[in-house]
């Protein structure tokens, strides 16, 4: 390698810009060996004596300068061979090389690496110059360059010398293997011209800023691409970059050392990936199912998947399935009802999946209706346009999904206690990953969790529904008109997420133009409770009708909860009488009523609480409370006020301050209290019955 192939230090005066004719900066290498340099004339005397050779000889030039040179550095048992040998070169002009033994001034003795060869000048006269340096110095050297080469040469680590234009000045074989490319066409070339994937912007940055700061990198960076060598596979390298300098501290260039560790690279991103899918496990059996709607699993679901696992889900269910009375086909096609949808970004695959709540007809040779009928699973690892013609409903939803660049899909049966509710269907666009069976198996078990939750939906779904036609049924639709009395009345039943209640209420004429106003709850939820709420209404019904006491009216249902199979129930029965205007009311338990009389502020009664009814044995108590026209009394179940967050002193409070409108209708007072105290996170049903006394003349009824 000559010297001419590295540029000076200065990156600004670099060989590729430095003016021609100016020198480039000397090697060190010359330095290195100290060559020293002397002439002698025709006759053996000592005609120039350079630096080097007072340092290698020990002898100033005034010592030196014209003396034999024989006599002064070659001891006396050689200096007839030397003077021999000198005649040789001055008369045949053939030079001499070979170590010698030098005397020094020191009087030491010191191998001398030599070469002696003959000169003229422009006058005829001979000379003969005398190169030498120090024989150890130079074995030193040899030895170094030649493991250096062969460490080079036979290392399976691939190994380049650049410029400081990072051009190649040298490549050993492992690294011409790994690029593809014979080591001579690498020479003079830069480094992109050679590696010209984008991912080697990141080594070309690195080699700049190496070069800048003299900071070597030492497997700080891996670079992942391909070369010429295989430009079917990407491989990953780790690069470390060292700056060359001379003894003198000029920049050569820098030495890029790279190792081939795709095994590694490959490994860490396997490991990599099963740590994600794992994580994608966890996170669904976290997030999915946290409610029993139908709708809010199938919405988890693709919130799980996307955009971690891929970059479009579906989630459709047979319609069937959510309603047994719709047929599961139609004119040879399969009918599916989506629940969810959900996109990484915006995408027209969104326009080709059926809109939540929307159904879809498949017809059979379609992978949906496949899916499934046989309740496997479907992978296309690498989709076309036959593949999208089949995954799409029809031809401009596959069309969609083509112009959105869909390239590879899966279909994942829905299944839950051997019944295949629907599928799921998951897509990859932007992601350039194809679905394998590793996919396959995680999307498959994210399903199953997730048709699980489905399917226990549905189930309470069906059973909330059945409960809460039954506890409805029970209910009165309207309250009667009563004499002298006005009267609204409210049901809701508990959220979707929870079971129907026992919750009731009852409007019964008496004898003598009496009403009777029941609110009750049967503690518990579902269609047990709604059962046992409609055999207390029943029964409540016929002993109204035997106008016993309020007390002696609940003493009765609580003989008859006790056999109920340990329910119980809270319960207050009053009995209006239009004719002395009073009110006689009983408390089993319950919450106490309000009363609000014309110009008062609202206020709950302070009635004997009582016990529940189905606890037995203990007596109830009747008291009588006046109530004229103009008063009202507002009835309720717990549902109406108690919450999990609240202090139920509190919620009562709310529930008086918003009873202060006296001039409200009983129907705006209801729908208020509802809308004002219904909370969120109220997971009871609500029974409400407000009751306004109104004036009233016997023989007339109400006014």
């Amino acid at each position: 390698m000559s010297e001419a192939e590295w540029p000076p230090a200065d990156p600004d005066r670099a060989e590729s810009t430095r003016p021609e004719g100016e020198p480039s900066q000397p090697s060190g290498l010359m330095d290195l060996l100290a060559v020293a340099a002397v002439l002698l004339d025709a006759e053996g005397r000592i005609v120039l004596w350079s630096p080097q050779a007072e340092a290698l000889f020990g002898y100033t030039a005034h010592e030196a300068l014209g003396r034999y040179a024989a006599r002064l550095l070659v001891h006396e048992d050689r200096v007839d061979w030397v003077i021999r040998t000198f005649a040789e070169v001055m008369e045949s002009g053939r030079s001499w090389a070979g170590t010698f033994p030098i005397r020094c001034k020191d009087g030491s003795t010191r191998p001398v690496e030599l070469r002696n060869m003959r000169l003229l000048d422009d006058r005829g006269d001979f000379y003969a110059l005398g190169l030498g340096t120090d024989s150890a110095m130079l074995r030193e050297l040899e030895r170094d360059v030649a493991l250096s080469t062969r460490l080079i040469s036979q290392s399976p680590i691939g190994i380049a010398i650049l410029d400081t234009d990072l051009k190649y000045v040298a490549v050993n074989p492992a690294l011409e293997r790994m690029h593809g490319i014979p080591a001579k066409d690498h020479l003079g070339r830069h480094y992109r011209d050679i590696m010209k994937d984008s991912k080697f912007e990141v080594a070309e940055a690195a080699m700049r800023q190496v070069l800048t700061t003299g900071i070597p990198l030492v497997d700080q960076a891996t670079i992942v691409g391909r070369t010429p060598a295989d430009l079917e596979h990407k491989h990953a390298w780790s690069i470390s970059l060292y700056r060359l300098e001379d003894p003198h501290g000029h920049i050569l260039g820098v030495a890029d050392l790279v190792v081939e560790v795709t095994e590694r690279y490959q490994a860490a991103m396997a490991a990599t990936e099963t740590r994600r899918r794992l994580a994608l496990i966890a996170n669904g059996s976290a997030r999915i199912g946290t409610s029993l709607e139908v709708d809010q699993t199938a919405q988890e679901l693709a919130e799980v998947t996307v955009p971690d696992f891929a970059d479009l889900v579906t989630v459709d269910v047979l319609d069937s399935v959510l309603d047994e009375h719709r047929p599961a086909s139609r004119d040879g096609t399969t009918l599916f009802r989506a629940l969810a949808v959900k996109a990484a970004y915006p995408t027209d695959a969104v326009r080709a999946a059926t809109p939540p709540g929307h159904i879809a007809a498949y017809d059979s040779d379609r992978l949906a209706p496949e899916c499934v009928r046989t309740g496997r699973p479907l992978l296309i690892r690498h989709a076309d346009g036959n593949d999208l013609t089949r995954i799409a409903r029809d031809e401009h939803a596959a069309t969609l999904l083509a112009r959105a660049g869909v390239h590879s899909y899966l279909a994942v049966p829905l299944t839950a206690r051997g019944t295949v509710l629907g599928f799921m269907g998951l897509a990859r666009a932007r992601d350039p990953r194809p679905f394998d069976e590793d996919d396959l198996a995680i999307a498959a078990e994210l399903a199953f969790r997730a048709a699980v939750c489905i399917d226990n939906a549905r189930t309470h779904q069906s059973v909330r529904n059945a409960a809460e036609t039954l506890q409805r049924s029970l209910l009165p639709e309207h309250p009667p008109h009563r004499p002298g009395l006005a009267v609204a009345s409210r049901y809701l039943p508990a959220q979707a997420a929870y079971e129907i209640g026992g919750d009731w209420y009852d409007v019964l004429p008496l004898g003598g133009d009496k009403t009777a106003l029941v609110v009750g709850d049967v503690m518990g939820s579902g269609i047990d409770a709604a059962a046992t709420m409609g055999r207390l209404r029943t029964a409540t019904t016929a002993f109204a009708r035997l106008d016993l006491d309020p007390a002696q009216v609940l003493e009765h249902l609580d003989a008859i909860t006790s056999g109920l199979e340990q329910y119980i129930a809270t319960c207050l029965y009053a009995a209006y009488d239009p004719h002395d205007a009073t009110c006689r009311i009983a408390n089993a338990g319950h919450l106490p009523p309000v009363l609000i009389r014309r110009g008062k502020q609202p206020h709950l009664l302070d009635l004997p609480t009582g016990t529940p009814l189905g606890v037995g044995g203990i007596p109830f108590e009747t008291t009588t409370v006046p109530f004229g026209p103009g008063d009202q009394l507002v009835l309720y179940t717990d549902g109406l006020v108690e919450t999990r967050h609240h202090p139920i002193d509190e919620r009562l409070r709310t529930l008086l301050r918003l009873l202060e409108t006296p001039d409200s209708s009983l129907e705006e007072t209801c729908d208020r209290l509802l809308h004002e105290l219904r909370h969120p996170d109220i997971h009871d049903d609500v029974a409400l019955l407000i009751a306004r006394a109104r004036p009233f003349t016997p023989g007339r009824g109400a006014a």
